[in-house]
């Protein structure tokens, strides 16, 4: 297991109620400004799309067509979005075609009811994307959960989960529970695909491909690198791990 981080106020829920109260009152003057986009500047949203892209294009997802009978409807590849903020990832989804069912949930009440006004404030192909207040480390899963999710997404919740300094029953800084959490939420087959800024792609495989665990590593996404003090590394880290059978 890796070493913690140091706790950080980006660590605590009163810390994201206040930074997406700030959005929504930003968005509430201009619609125009639907707030941040996690890691932009390393471009990870579309490194994220380009991979789920290439999964499709190899039959290992389907996007959907809106010739879909009921059977083939039902087929379509269901993704939950973990910490999903403003709801942007999902809103990407939706422009690249992915004519699955969509699920945002964030602990954070002012993040959904941010991301639902944005979603009411486009156009009707996004207005069936569904977002839920939820926190995944003290609840138990709605009845969106249905029979589990074929991709999970996380774009940043588990560095957030990281720098906070609370701990659970068992004594354990809580990032130590998201792994099993997470689990429960994938299909058997179905991926996490998870995105870092405070983890190298050896410590993300640390976390979550650990012994015992029901994930195992599948794939990784190409960044570019830099090299600074002789070392190379890349701003972030994606990672895919696949569910067990």
């Amino acid at each position: 297991m890796p070493d913690h981080l140091d706790p950080s106020e980006l660590g605590t829920k009163s810390y994201w109620d206040t930074a997406y109260t700030r959005e929504l009152d930003n968005f509430a003057v201009s619609t125009d400004d639907e707030g941040t986009i996690w890691f932009s500047d390393a471009e990870a949203e579309e490194h994220m799309l380009k991979f789920l892209d290439g999964l499709a294009d190899s039959s290992e997802l389907s996007k959907g067509s809106e010739e879909d009978s009921d059977e083939q409807k039902g087929s379509r590849t269901r993704f939950l979005d973990l910490g999903t903020g403003n709801g942007h990832l999902l809103f990407s989804l939706r422009e690249e075609e992915w004519l699955s069912e969509l699920i945002g949930v964030d602990y954070s009440a002012q993040s959904i009811q941010l991301a639902r006004s944005i979603g009411k404030s486009r156009t009707e192909e996004y207005r069936d994307i569904r977002f839920e207040e939820w926190d995944i480390l003290t609840q138990d899963p709605g009845d969106w959960l249905g029979e589990g999710f074929d991709v999970v997404l996380d774009k940043g919740t588990y560095d957030a989960i990281c720098l906070s300094q609370e701990t659970d029953g068992q004594g354990r800084r809580i990032c130590e529970g998201y792994r099993e959490k997470v689990e429960g939420l994938v299909k058997r087959r179905g991926r996490f695909l998870i995105t870092s800024c405070n983890w190298t792609a050896e410590e993300l495989k640390g976390w979550f491909a650990v012994e015992g665990g029901q994930f195992v590593y599948e794939d990784s996404v190409k960044y570019p690198s830099f090299t600074f003090g002789g070392k190379t590394g890349q701003r972030v880290a994606t990672l895919c791990f696949r569910r067990k059978s």
